[in-house]
């Protein structure tokens, strides 16, 4: 009896988050998918059933699959770029002041280079999408090509030209995310025993094997984590593009993502089916990445 009361208790506490949650998160999942399998252009009261038409226009459209070759891009340059700047930084910002009244620390000022570093996380993306626009104006104005006039070489157009406006982009994002995976890996390293540290520093090993053999070992938990939080922030994208891009993924496509392409042709061209339908495409990428990163970087922790 006393146990039936206990998952009571906990249940009362339970039912009013689920039911939040239900309503607020699962219930517009679940329209989605219903409006994917219509033809609603916002206004009817009752849309038109089309089946799976939308999902069959959506494979032989062009800008879809653009967009989707960005995300494979993304997928492999913003984590990959952003997690070695970022343990590059957490390193020195831990380790790379080496031994110092018998004990590893950080390099000089490490404190304040950390703030420096969060600094770009707490600038609402709208406000980094407008900065940017003056750092990548075509004329000597912006801040790079400014640079680039005074010592003589041509100004370059780094969101006009489509063969790097996208990696101009990207840049962006890396820029704007490295401090938060900078505070993030530090808080890891700190938590790893200094004396495993200073052992290995006492037996000759450097500071590229203490990064590579200890550091990178003892943190891979909070790697992978990080991994995952990339991976999905890659199946975004949408605020930087639409500020940065132009014409909102141009130009000629070689800026647009999935979630720009579904704001646009929802509430440009008023096709919710078709846009609902995309929707649904990106929920299954994004959480087979995740399922499949979880996988295939799981390994066994270790302990200390």
């Amino acid at each position: 009896m006393s146990r039936l009361r206990a998952h009571l208790f906990v249940a009362g506490f339970l039912i009013a988050p689920v039911a939040l949650y239900v309503v607020f998160v699962i219930s517009p999942y679940i329209q989605a998918f219903q409006i994917a399998l219509t033809d609603w252009r916002g206004v009817a009261a009752s849309p038109n059933y089309v089946g799976f038409e939308n999902f069959l226009t959506m494979f032989g459209d062009e800008v879809f699959w653009a967009a989707l070759r960005h995300h494979g891009v993304l997928l492999v340059a913003l984590p990959v770029l952003t997690i070695g700047i970022s343990l590059f930084f957490a390193f020195l910002l831990n380790l790379g002041g080496g031994q110092r009244g018998g004990s590893m620390t950080g390099v000089w000022g490490s404190k304040v280079y950390r703030v420096v570093f969060f600094f770009p996380q707490v600038l609402a993306v709208a406000v980094v999408g407008v900065l940017f626009q003056a750092v990548y104006r075509p004329d000597d104005s912006g801040v790079v090509n400014g640079v680039l006039i005074r010592l003589g070489i041509e100004p370059v157009g780094w969101l006009t030209e489509p063969s790097i406006a996208f990696w101009a982009i990207i840049a962006v994002m890396v820029w704007q995310a490295v401090g938060f995976y900078v505070v993030l890996f530090s808080a890891g390293m700190a938590a790893i025993p200094r004396d495993v540290f200073e052992a290995a520093a006492l037996d000759g090993a450097g500071r590229f094997r203490l990064f590579f053999s200890i550091t990178l070992p003892l943190l891979w938990d909070t790697l992978q984590v990080g991994w995952v939080y990339l991976g999905i922030a890659a199946f975004d994208g949408f605020a930087l593009v639409q500020v940065l891009s132009v014409d909102r993924g141009g130009p000629d496509n070689s800026t647009t993502v999935l979630p720009l392409e579904i704001w646009k042709t929802a509430f440009s061209y008023s096709d919710f089916g078709y846009a609902s339908a995309m929707g649904v495409a990106l929920f299954f990428l994004t959480i087979t990445f995740a399922a499949l990163t979880l996988r295939v970087s799981r390994r066994e922790r270790i302990e200390l």
